[in-house]
């Protein structure tokens, strides 16, 4: 199994692509701490997990609350004894509002998309580096790399943003055995703060620019992420993996 006798904390774990990380994660032998703010949801997987003979247990986790992060840190370590693994997964879409330069919007999108992933970061780094290494895969979007209509502008900037921050993480501990890098995807089956693309027209719109013609399916970036977060991407970090059927190709 790719991933035997190691701990991975998976945020937005409850749904989605995380709950897809979740239950490939826990297949390839991974003990799993899903988190979310979607609780029902979040053991619901963890039940999925454990009947499978898995391991996992669930953790009500605000990405953009500091002291939920220590906590889930803390709870994690008190169950498991240590974090090899760190995906920054939660996020919220930036299709639901209609003013693409609201304030508001701006300010949530930054919380949870970019703050949550800097806060993975800040309390999951330290535990890695004092036992000699980890991997962290922060989830970013082909929207922090290029512009897009009808998106808010935050959700382009926080996605621009974890890109970022994944590379400066990357360097800083590379010397530290820790990797970090992160996954783009493109077209996927609508989240559940999705606006405007989860309307079929708009999609069909989207399809038009995705050269396999076709939606990703969530187990698609989940298998993305397993691999960089196993031990056969030892000597990647810093990288970017665009799971998006060739768009950004275009």
């Amino acid at each position: 199994m790719r991933l035997e006798d190691k701990v991975a904390l998976i945020t937005g774990g409850a749904s989605g692509m995380g709950a897809s990380m979740s239950r490939i994660f826990a297949k390839e032998g991974a003990k799993v701490v899903v988190a979310d703010v979607l609780e029902e949801e979040g053991r619901r997987v963890v039940a999925d997990i454990t009947q499978a003979n898995g391991a996992a247990i669930f953790r009500r986790l605000d990405v953009s609350s500091e002291a939920e992060w220590k906590a889930a840190v803390d709870a994690t370590l008190a169950e498991y004894k240590k974090l090899d693994i760190l995906v920054n997964d939660a996020g919220l879409s930036g299709s639901a509002v209609e003013d693409l330069f609201d304030t508001a919007a701006w300010d949530k999108l930054m919380a949870v998309n970019a703050r949550g992933v800097f806060l993975g970061m800040k309390f999951a780094i330290p535990i890695m580096k004092a036992a000699g290494g980890g991997s962290i895969v922060n989830i970013s979007s082909i929207s922090g790399i290029t512009g897009q209509h009808g998106i808010h502008v935050g959700y382009n900037a926080s996605k621009g943003a974890v890109r970022t921050l994944t590379k400066a993480a990357a360097v800083q501990h590379g010397a530290d055995n820790i990797r970090v890098n992160s996954v783009h995807p493109g077209l996927m089956p609508p989240m559940r703060s999705s606006g405007r693309t989860a309307d079929p027209e708009v999609r069909a719109q989207m399809l038009r620019q995705v050269p396999l013609g076709r939606a990703g399916r969530v187990e698609e970036v989940a298998n993305a992420v397993l691999f960089l977060a196993s031990d056969e991407a030892s000597y990647i970090t810093g990288a970017e993996l665009w799971v998006d059927g060739g768009s950004l190709a275009r």
